[in-house]
C-alpha cells in the first residue's frame, strides 16, 4: 500500500463533490435546472453558480490569488441571494463554465501552495480570520459535499433520481412498490410519535 499524500486526499474528496454536483444537472430540462423547489428556493443551477463563488473566494481571494472572473451578484446593490439562482441573462452552459474556470482556479492555488501557506478570509470574524490552505480545503470540500446533497434531493424532487455517483450507490436495490412500502412504514412510525404513542 502506497503512502497517501494528504493534499491530494483533500483535493479528491473535493473533486468528487464537484463531479457529483454536476452529475445532478445531467438529463434535466433548463426549466428542472432552474425551478425551485425548497421554500427558500434551493435550485440545482443556483447551487452551481453559488459554488462557483465559494471556490474563486476562499481559492483567489483568501490567498491573494484572485481571478479574473466577474461577481455581479458582489456588487454594491446586488440583491440579496443573487448567487443563488441563475438570471434570464445566464445561460446554463455559461454557469456551469464558471463553474469549471472557478475549479481550475482553485485548483492552480492548491498546486502552488503548501498546506500550511496562511491566506486571510475576510469575510470571517477577526479571531478567525487568518487559516490555512489545509483549512480552507477542508471547508470548501465540505461545503461542496453538503451543496452536494441538496442537489441530490432537489433533483429526486425533480423525477426521482437519487444517488451519490452514477455507479456504485449504496441505496437498495427497490422498486416503486419497495419504496413506497419504506416511505410508508416511515410515516406510520413518525404518526406514532406525533399522536404520543412512540
Amino acid at each position: 500500500m502506497s503512502r497517501s499524500q494528504p493534499k491530494d486526499d483533500l483535493q479528491s474528496y473535493l473533486q468528487e463533490a464537484r463531479d457529483t454536483l454536476l452529475l445532478k444537472l445531467e438529463g434535466v430540462s433548463d426549466y428542472d435546472a432552474r425551478r425551485p423547489l425548497t421554500p427558500t428556493g434551493t435550485n440545482l443551477l443556483g447551487l452551481v453558480k453559488h459554488l462557483s463563488g465559494v471556490e474563486l473566494g476562499y481559492f483567489g481571494e483568501t490567498f491573494g490569488r484572485p481571478s479574473d472572473e466577474p461577481f455581479p451578484w458582489l456588487d454594491e446593490g446586488a440583491e440579496d441571494n443573487a448567487d443563488m439562482w441563475a438570471t434570464e441573462e445566464e445561460s446554463r452552459e455559461e454557469v456551469v463554465a464558471r463553474y469549471r474556470r472557478a475549479w481550475q482556479h482553485s485548483d492552480a492555488t492548491i498546486a502552488a501552495l503548501p498546506l500550511d501557506a496562511l491566506g486571510t478570509v475576510p469575510w470571517w470574524s477577526e479571531a478567525n480570520r487568518e487559516v490555512t490552505l489545509h483549512k480552507v480545503l477542508v471547508h470548501v470540500t465540505s461545503e461542496t459535499h453538503r451543496h452536494a446533497g441538496h442537489a441530490d434531493i432537489v433533483r429526486e424532487f425533480i423525477d426521482g433520481e437519487v444517488g451519490y455517483r452514477s455507479q456504485g450507490d449504496n441505496l437498495p436495490d427497490g422498486d416503486a412498490t419497495w419504496w413506497k412500502r419504506y416511505v410508508d412504514r416511515l410515516e406510520r412510525t413518525a404518526r406514532a410519535f406525533r399522536s404520543g404513542q412512540g
